[in-house]
């Protein structure tokens, strides 16, 4: 998901002069590419993503298209301040790229561990927030904030995510993906997903139809906007919604679809699959902490097995 980031940013650097990437004195393996062909459009201020934020806010109220990019929670929680005061309010042309959404340095302990940015990002008024799901979601969604006018959260995994779409030809920001049709009468659910835990919701959906039930999937690439007609539109259809997200469930994606819900007065039953509110005190692979927390694709299927 990185490499897409870069090669799709790297493109549009080429034709636009004004896009300037800044480091937080990482991704030097990753980000060679951009350095080598454009090194007056990178700049690495080093281990200070506050003065980063700053900065590229400064860059981008004189007309520059600034990306910040560093890991985890750096870009975002360590600079939340300058995020708020110096890009949002002032709808700065800046584009925050978070490496590493959920447990992808599930090894490193929670320091690393980004289970709250969602949640912190999505607060923020006039802030676009980017989860795509896979590598050509992370293509388009990228090109689509390039264009985007405005301060944008873009969380991203970090290498070795499954390419579950071939193409899509009609991504636009605020538009879930739908990934498959419900194709059986009865067990009919809705199951949505934001972010890189899109392969393991594809693979639990796969066993859930394999063992007979109706599954309707959707990808939401973006959480703010959030796309409110297709959640309305499942609430009309289904008796449950799943939401799954790599992020703790208060203020995060399951949290969005609720506040639709909310308003729609429906009898749709809404179960959330993720963090369940706390700090994981324990470290692992980020597939040994989602299984462990709830959100492997065989813990999806049990969750939705018990309740539907």
């Amino acid at each position: 998901m990185r490499d897409a980031f870069v090669n799709a940013l790297l493109e549009i650097a080429k034709k636009e002069r004004n896009v300037i990437l800044v480091t937080g004195d990482l991704g030097f393996g990753v980000l060679k590419p951009f350095w080598e062909q454009l090194p007056d459009q990178i700049i690495n201020v080093g281990i200070a993503e506050q003065n980063m934020t700053s900065l590229a806010a400064g860059m981008a109220l004189e007309g520059k298209t600034i990306f910040t990019y560093s890991i985890g929670n750096f870009p975002t929680l360590r600079c939340i301040e300058q995020i708020r005061n110096d890009c949002a309010y002032h709808r700065a042309n800046v584009k925050i790229v978070c490496i590493g959404g959920g447990f992808v340095y599930g090894s490193l302990g929670m320091s690393h561990h980004a289970t709250e940015d969602i949640a912190m990002m999505r607060a923020l008024p006039d802030v676009l927030v980017v989860c795509p799901g896979d590598l050509v979601e992370a293509e388009k969604a990228t090109q689509a904030i390039a264009a985007y006018d405005g301060t944008c959260y873009l969380r991203l995994g970090r290498g070795g995510e499954k390419k579950v779409h071939d193409h899509i030809d009609d991504f636009a920001l605020g538009k879930a993906v739908k990934v498959r049709d419900c194709k059986a009468a009865q067990n009919r659910v809705a199951l949505f997903s934001t972010g890189a835990i899109l392969d393991a919701a594809t693979d639990a959906c796969d066993q859930l139809e394999a063992d007979g039930f109706g599954v309707e999937q959707y990808s939401f690439h973006t959480v703010k906007p959030i796309d409110a007609a297709v959640i309305a539109d499942c609430a009309q259809r289904f008796d449950y919604i799943f939401t799954v997200e790599e992020h703790n469930i208060v203020g995060g994606f399951g949290s969005a679809v609720a506040e639709v819900l909310s308003a729609q007065g429906t009898a749709t039953k809404l179960i959330r699959i993720g963090i369940n509110d706390l700090y994981s005190s324990i470290v692992g692979s980020q597939a040994y902490l989602r299984d462990h927390y709830g959100m492997s694709a065989q813990k999806i299927v049990e969750r939705v097995k018990s309740l539907s």
